[in-house]
């Protein structure tokens, strides 16, 4: 084959679910689609994961909602959301029709809200659930659940009982003690996917006012600041799960902002990448990704996005 035909397949399959490229917008930074399509070509994503929902509305956070520090980040904006129903009502519709794979993502304060959430988002039309047990940023809930394996384990087996149309991926905090013990007690109740990381938790001071920056105090740290570590994460998680002969998919987010950022956590162990902070400042950065990651398999004379790995 001639270098001039030479061509990649960038398709990757996660928890049976075909996405046509590995690089998926992540949750809370790209709406429900409708907000950057003016902006950027989205029929050219692998996949769109929401906003974080609940199953009833939230107005979210009081106060400040975002912070810049040092290369990332800080947001605290508490999972403001129109709640499930709206969602599958008012903007499933429109996100279905810009063609990549849908992601719902979903939170919640008490394990009854996720199920019942979970339920509700089962008999909808999206590709896949994405179980947001992570969040750092509300004061019940959220991060609390991923924190400890027993719990994770309880939360997700429930969730899974009622998800049975819809692969299960769940997200994973960093904050957690152990980020093995929860991955491995996650897969073993029925997590389909993992994807790793959520921001980390983070505060600031205004020392003008000698007061906590965000009323809720705790923020979640995202950015460039956070991808080296959450490199390591994946790289650890994916030796984790290849140890335990888990042979489940990890999506790898944290700080990912070009395309040899992707290729890293790609070559970490990670199946697909969600870009989130980036698009902020560039809303052309899931595209050019999967141009510069397709450019990279043609230069080297790789037929598919699974001949990515790193090199022992």
């Amino acid at each position: 084959m001639s270098e001039n035909t030479f061509n990649a397949d960038l398709s990757v399959n996660i928890a049976g679910v075909r996405f046509r490229n590995p690089v998926i917008a992540a949750s809370g930074t790209f709406g429900y689609g409708k907000e950057y399509s003016a902006m950027t070509d989205i029929s050219v994503l692998g996949g769109i994961c929401t906003k974080g929902l609940t199953l009833t509305p939230r107005t979210g956070n009081k106060g400040r909602r975002v912070w810049e520090t040092p290369s990332g980040m800080l947001n605290s904006v508490g999972l403001e959301n129109p709640g499930v129903h709206y969602f599958i009502e008012n903007d499933l519709p429109h996100l279905r029709q810009l063609g990549p794979v849908i992601i719902a993502n979903l939170s919640g304060g008490e394990p009854d809200e996720y199920i019942k959430g979970a339920s509700v988002l089962n008999e909808s039309s999206v590709d896949m659930i994405e179980l947001n047990i992570s969040c750092p940023n509300i004061k019940a809930g959220g991060m609390a659940f991923g924190l400890d394996p027993g719990t994770a384990a309880v939360l997700v087996a429930a969730v899974k009982r009622v998800c049975t149309k819809k692969p299960l991926m769940v997200k994973l905090s960093p904050n957690a003690p152990s980020v093995s013990a929860v991955s491995l007690s996650c897969v073993r109740a029925g997590a389909d996917a993992l994807s790793l990381m959520n921001s980390y938790k983070s505060m600031a001071i205004d020392t003008a006012t000698r007061k906590p920056v965000f009323e809720n105090i705790i923020a979640g740290l995202s950015g460039p600041a956070i991808r080296p570590i959450a490199l390591c994460m994946v790289w650890e998680l994916f030796n984790t799960l290849k140890e335990a002969k888990a042979n489940v998919p990890i999506v790898g987010i944290g700080g990912i902002a070009c395309t040899n950022d992707a290729l890293e956590f790609l070559m970490a162990g990670a199946t697909a990448v969600q870009v989130g902070s980036a698009t902020f400042v560039n809303p052309n950065t899931m595209a050019e990704i999967i141009g510069g990651v397709h450019n990279y398999l043609v230069e080297n004379k790789m037929s598919n996005i699974s001949d990515i790995s790193i090199r022992n």
